[in-house]
């Protein structure tokens, strides 16, 4: 099957190699102080609203950008991951990847439902906050667990 959308498999080791650590760095930093690792840039901002400040278009602000970096390369490395093509990429892979993706919308949109019903107040903010990630996150814990549960099938097969 040629799906053109998809990167080479050479870029799921990369994505790995990125997403693991990037992923230890943003838990570390969602469960302790968002200061632990200041890194401060002057950054160009379209809009930047301070909660006891002024609001700002298009213009350099002063900031810790750790967030900023830890969260751009989860995604990027959860994307080289979950979008780079097997070894073998046959119309199996391709249903198998299809399924994930629907699964992983689904999952995510039902405990997003759950969090609007259920969680109020700041806590709300940082369910909002994971749900940025949560689709990318089930779709490759999916995806893979799947293919691993079929390679363990076929080869016990065999």
């Amino acid at each position: 099957m040629l799906n053109k959308l998809l990167l080479p498999n050479k870029f799921k080791l990369l994505g790995w190699c990125i997403l693991i650590p990037t992923t230890i760095v943003g838990l570390i930093l969602s469960f302790t102080n968002f200061d632990t690792f200041p890194i401060k840039a002057k950054t160009f901002a379209i809009f930047n609203d301070e909660f006891f400040g002024k609001s700002q278009s298009f213009g350099f602000i002063e900031t810790n950008i750790t967030n900023t970096i830890v969260g751009a390369l989860f995604i990027v490395g959860a994307i080289f991951v979950g979008f780079s093509k097997e070894k073998r990429e046959d119309e199996f892979i391709a249903k198998l990847r299809l399924s994930s993706l629907l699964w992983a919308v689904w999952v995510n949109y039902f405990l997003l439902f759950l969090s609007f019903l259920f969680v109020y107040g700041t806590a709300f903010l940082t369910i909002m906050l994971y749900n940025m990630f949560t689709v990318l996150i089930i779709f490759i814990i999916r995806f893979n667990y799947i293919l691993y549960k079929n390679s363990k099938t076929v080869s016990d097969e065999k």
